[in-house]
């Protein structure tokens, strides 16, 4: 599928959202009409429903490791780090499957709405 790693395709993800950012500050060219706004929520809606997953394998690959023994904390603290980074897991993917439930709506609500010369 691609030649990258995990992280360097988040980091092009934060990229694309940081150029989303700059490009929606007003209108322009593919931002000016209820169905570009359309079309941008539903590719953001295709992110977020995709985010829970990445983020159940993530916590799957850091319990695999744990339970093989092959984690260590710089703190001498690796239970509680552990606690916290599945506790985090946790609440980021119910976060992520809200802001689909959100974009979702947001997307059947632009769904009729049209521009009027």
């Amino acid at each position: 599928m691609t030649d990258k790693t995990p992280a360097q395709l988040a980091d092009q993800a934060a990229d694309a959202i940081r150029a989303i950012n700059h490009l929606t500050l007003g209108p322009r060219d593919g931002f000016q009409y209820p169905g570009d706004v359309y079309s941008l929520v539903a590719g953001l809606s295709q992110l977020a429903r995709m985010l829970p997953q990445a983020l159940e394998q993530t916590s799957r690959l850091i319990a695999d490791l744990a339970e093989a023994g092959r984690l260590r904390s710089d703190r001498n603290e690796l239970e509680h780090d552990l606690r916290e980074t599945y506790l985090g897991l946790e609440s980021a993917r119910v976060a992520a499957e809200s802001l689909y439930a959100g974009l979702n709506r947001v997307h059947s609500g632009l769904g009729p709405i049209g521009y009027k010369e």
